[in-house]
């Protein structure tokens, strides 16, 4: 086997080649924050699996590429519409290859309801809190979210006005097109809801194949993004994450939410895509009577790896923490799940549970879970688990004897397990096409 970069070479250099790519200059509005990472970058180095919270994960495919910034490829309106869903009424916003593209582009909602859009059309009126909120440090701290500062240039960005009610869902859509190179796509996004604002947002990663290329002309990609959400007091937002991106593909996500008191959020994480994807998802609640629901479905085949990595601080009374996360491996694929919950002293009145549950389908297919609470308040109510099982032969003998063949009975036992996920997702044609989604990438268990 071909040894990695970083095994060949050392990881300063690997590192100075990505880094050379970036140039900051004296009008960039972000050239403090981008200094100040580049200056802590060279103190950090790419992990590998002697560190401890990726031991698991196995990245050195990542490290076999010489990534390249990524250069916009211009793709059709038509090649993207059976990925822009009808209930969100053409209010979608384009990234091709992390570049924001108007033309295929289109805002329908009232402006002075919900901005939607990038940096370079914010408000005047607008700009020093993004600026002030895209320089928070607090959670950028590991060196993929350093690199992803580095490389900022226009962020996608939406603020919902204080006390507004979004009917409509707002989808953001990063595309990665195929292509000869390996290239870095290092989406950003940025998400204010105002004090009493409730909205609803899919953001969804996926790629678009190039007709011009063979197979084997086709290098991999690598998708570098950061989501940041504020929820003020009050506030609503309805998450849902979609990653549908090439099988040959790296994807690492950041999520970091923030969460004043009386605030209520929801994730709803699907991974489908992707040769190694991992998603690191950090959320704070920084008041009182918070609440936090993250639902999860990893659905893996061949030699994919998987990992979904959450860190949730409790932080004020009478918060509430519900997580379940699910994986369904097959052939050589392997799955990790890395929870922690942590419940301060004045995280009184708390009520936490996590559950991560697996299902492995081969003999091959690995899992690896961890969930973890850390409690230092005495009035709390906190659980945690994680199950792994496999087809039950006397459930699969029950519906043979009912007529299915061995294949029906066995997809339909799979269906029934993530089917608790997937109901999740609140719109239906989303829910649809997730589920023709993993129809037609699948085997048929």
């Amino acid at each position: 086997m071909k040894n990695s970069i970083l095994e060949t070479t050392s990881k300063e250099f690997y590192l100075d080649n990505l880094l050379n790519q970036f140039q900051i200059n004296n009008i960039d509005n972000f050239k403090s924050l981008k200094q100040d990472s580049l200056e802590q970058i060279r103190k950090l180095s790419f992990p590998t699996s002697q560190d401890e919270e990726w031991r698991f994960i196995d990245l050195r495919e990542l490290y076999k590429h010489q990534f390249k910034i990524a250069k916009a490829t211009k793709v059709t309106k038509k090649s993207i519409e059976d990925l822009i869903i009808p209930e969100v009424k053409a209010n979608c916003i384009v990234f091709v290859d992390g570049l924001y593209d108007e033309s295929l582009s289109s805002i329908t909602l009232s402006p002075n309801d919900i901005f939607i859009g990038t940096l370079k059309n914010l408000p005047d009126i607008k700009k020093d809190e993004v600026y002030t909120l895209l320089n928070n440090n607090l959670n950028k701290k590991d060196i993929f979210s350093r690199l992803n500062t580095i490389g900022l240039i226009d962020p996608a960005v939406i603020i919902v006005s204080e006390n507004t009610t979004i009917k409509e869902p707002v989808q953001l859509l990063f595309i990665s097109t195929q292509q000869s190179s390996s290239s870095l796509v290092q989406p950003h996004t940025l998400l204010v809801a105002e004090k009493g604002a409730n909205v609803s947002f899919i953001e969804c990663y996926s790629t678009i194949e190039n007709s011009h290329l063979n197979q084997d002309q086709i290098n991999p990609y690598f998708t570098n993004s950061v989501t940041e959400i504020f929820l003020k007091d009050n506030a609503r937002v309805t998450h849902n994450r979609i990653q549908l991106e090439s099988n040959i593909s790296f994807h690492i996500g950041k999520s970091n939410v923030t969460q004043d008191k009386d605030s209520f959020y929801a994730l709803n994480q699907i991974d489908l895509g992707s040769r190694v994807c991992c998603n690191n998802i950090q959320i704070c609640q920084n008041g009182s009577r918070t609440e936090s629901c993250l639902n999860g479905l990893s659905i893996l085949n061949d030699d994919q790896i998987s990992c979904t990595k959450t860190s949730i601080n409790l932080n004020h009374p009478n918060g509430m923490i519900d997580q379940l996360h699910k994986y369904v491996v097959d052939d050589k694929a392997h799955g990790i799940f890395d929870g922690k919950i942590i419940v301060s002293k004045l995280a009184q009145i708390t009520n936490a549970k996590q559950l991560n549950r697996n299902l492995l389908l081969s003999k091959k297919s690995r899992i690896n879970t961890k969930p973890e609470l850390q409690i230092t308040a005495d009035n709390v109510k906190c659980s945690h688990g994680a199950t792994i099982s496999q087809l039950e032969s006397n459930e699969l003998f029950y519906l043979q004897s009912r007529g299915l063949s061995e294949a029906n009975a066995r997809h339909l036992l799979v269906n029934a397990f993530i089917r608790e996920i997937i109901m999740k997702i609140p719109y239906k044609s989303l829910e649809q096409k997730l589920i023709k989604y993993i129809v037609s990438h699948t085997k048929q268990y």
